[in-house]
């Protein structure tokens, strides 16, 4: 039998099928369990919109890169419906059959940034919201970082903000797990008394660090932009290992 694959390894395609699998919940259609995920998704939206002051814009133009089908796509949807907001929506075909067709909804099928770039190209400049979340490590693992933040902030509008949110950090990871806190978060989680293992000083090929944060967050600011690593909501499901980067356009 084929071990399923963790949720780290899933590539681009391997989310167009669990889209296309009814027996899944829509949390494991996005790639969460569902004890992760269920019940937390309105803290969740509720930190985005904290975060995103320009989400409170009337008539503003938003762009969700990979917005899947589980809760915060539609709380998002609701939002923008309620705001009178162009809401542009990006994923695979599969995982945008699975949410509503409006007239303020434009779906873009397609890889973000290079299988949509022509798509997107009328809103350079205009788009005044951008928000990625749980994304940012699959975009790791299959494309350049770089690439996918540049492209995003000739999008953004003056003034216009982006939040890439919950963004697994193992370096933060690593720093939990070794404090007395993480230790007993651990202990509870697993019901054993074992103490986790923590490496410091080694390489840890294919996650995202401490030093791809901030080297996001120099990339962006000397692109022009302002930059922030941010914490989550303690009430968050991953709060004590993923962060939040926010970029801002003076």
């Amino acid at each position: 039998m084929t071990k399923p694959k963790q949720s780290k390894e899933l590539t681009f395609d391997d989310f167009k099928e669990l889209a296309k699998n009814d027996s899944l919940t829509t949390y494991e259609k996005v790639g969460f369990p569902t004890s992760y995920r269920e019940g937390k998704e309105e803290a969740i939206f509720q930190d985005i919109t904290r975060k995103l002051p320009s989400l409170a814009q009337a008539g503003g133009l938003v762009l969700d890169i990979g917005p899947g089908c589980s809760g915060p796509a539609f709380l998002l949807i609701d939002w923008c419906r309620e705001h009178g907001q162009h809401l542009v929506l990006v994923d695979s075909a599969e995982m945008l059959a699975r949410l509503p067709d409006e007239p303020f909804i434009e779906k873009i099928a397609g890889k973000y940034p290079t299988g949509c770039a022509e798509a997107l190209d009328k809103y350079c400049g205009k788009v005044n919201t951008i928000i990625c979340y749980s994304v940012l490590h699959y975009v790791f693992a299959e494309t350049n970082l770089f690439d996918f933040l540049d492209q995003s902030l000739t999008l953004l509008a003056d003034g216009g903000e982006m939040l890439v949110g919950d963004i697994p950090n193992v370096s933060k990871r690593k720093r939990f797990f070794s404090s007395p806190n993480g230790i007993q978060f651990h202990q509870r989680f697993t019901g054993t008394s074992e103490i986790p293992r923590v490496e410091f000083n080694s390489a840890d090929p294919g996650k995202i660090d401490d030093s791809v944060l901030l080297g996001l967050v120099l990339r962006a600011r000397n692109s022009g932009c302002d930059a922030y690593l941010l914490p989550q909501p303690h009430d968050l499901p991953m709060a004590n290992r993923r962060e939040d980067l926010l970029l801002r356009k003076p």
